[in-house]
């Protein structure tokens, strides 16, 4: 029998404990900053590690695709999992930048029903997972319109009714759909007219109305800071950075939900992530029933599980009840307009083209 040297003793325990108990990766985890990636922190980040021991970076940024398409263009992917808008999923997707889903190895709902029937419409991709159920809404400071307070879109255009400086979002979405609302275009037919020649013409018409008012944004922290300064008496925002404001820095601000335009977030793995397992691990994970619903105790997001919307319940702090802030709530919903993803998957790069020529001139 061979005798074992003390070095290759050694080397052996040390290939032993390498195979039972492998190194965890970190993931990098992109996210849009502020109350919301605090949401996600709290719900999905902490219970994940502490259940995984898979550690967590978390990263912000603005939105789009650029910066992971030229991570996987240069074959240098620093980032895992990613939250993305659907019509930026639509486009990675099909430009080959993001890992394909399979739907069907999402946890089941708590009552065994498959997640690929529990999910809202539209929440599932094959190149990405929903998760919360957002809107655009826009909000004002109470304290600037006393007595005299604006209700809908068109009163958000109406500078001589309402004065004061608007804060929008330095992007087309959304500002083009509103300028033809305030222009007197039906909710329903936004995109038809919005699809035409002479209805983007008039859109960035009116938008002219109010252009020298604007205050731009581009991060989603940045609207409540506006109003917080008094740089704006009213802007658009993302309607859970509002109740966050209010909720928890008891801010005298106000949400109209008159045609807020609502969408879903979803989490997409860039193309040739270094740690797709642990990435893949963490969206199952992030995307389970209680997650989703732990969420909305942070943040006033629609998660977008069925089954997650009765375990939805008060703040995290027990002062407010979430289900009445959701934009699902039935009087928030009433004349909502869903975004037109097909239509922005078809018309962003024009559009955004115009949009920042139009900021130009």
């Amino acid at each position: 029998m061979k005798t074992l040297t003390t070095t290759s003793i050694a080397a052996a325990a040390i290939a032993a404990i390498g195979m039972a108990a492998p190194a965890q990766a970190d993931i990098t985890v992109v996210s849009w900053g502020g109350a919301y990636t605090k949401s996600q922190v709290e719900a999905y980040h902490k219970p994940f590690t502490k259940t995984t021991g898979i550690k967590i970076l978390s990263e912000d940024y603005n939105g789009g695709i650029a910066k992971i398409k030229a991570q996987v263009e240069t074959k240098n992917v620093t980032w895992d999992v990613v939250d993305m808008e659907p019509q930026d999923v639509q486009r990675a997707c099909e430009e080959g930048l993001l890992e394909k889903i399979d739907a069907s190895v999402l946890p089941a709902a708590p009552d065994g029903t498959a997640a690929t029937k529990d999910f809202v419409d539209g929440a599932l991709h094959e190149c990405a997972v929903a998760t919360i159920v957002w809107s655009t809404i826009y909000a004002y400071d109470k304290t600037k319109f006393k007595g005299n307070e604006p209700k809908t879109v068109a009163d958000f255009f109406n500078v001589k009714k309402f004065p004061g400086k608007r804060g929008m979002r330095k992007t087309p979405e959304v500002n083009l759909e509103w300028a033809l609302i305030a222009d007197g275009v039906p909710g329903a037919d936004v995109y038809k007219v919005l699809a035409t020649k002479e209805g983007q013409d008039r859109a960035f018409k009116k938008l002219d109305t109010i252009k020298g008012d604007v205050v731009w944004w581009e991060a989603g922290a940045q609207p409540p800071q506006l109003l917080a300064d008094g740089q704006v008496a009213m802007t658009t925002a993302y309607n859970g950075r509002i109740f966050n404001a209010i909720a928890s820095e008891k801010k005298p601000f106000e949400i109209v939900w008159d045609h807020q335009i609502w969408s879903i977030d979803m989490w997409g793995i860039v193309k040739g992530s270094k740690n797709m397992k642990e990435a893949m691990e963490f969206v199952k994970f992030s995307t389970g029933t209680k997650a989703l619903a732990d969420q909305a105790s942070w943040i006033s997001y629609g998660p977008a599980r069925k089954s997650s919307f009765p375990m939805v319940g008060k703040f995290h702090d027990g002062s407010v009840d979430m289900k009445p802030h959701m934009p699902t709530a039935p009087d928030n919903f009433k004349n909502s307009i869903k975004i037109g993803t097909a239509f922005w998957s078809t018309y962003k790069d024009e559009l955004s083209e115009r949009f920042t020529s139009w900021l130009a001139k």
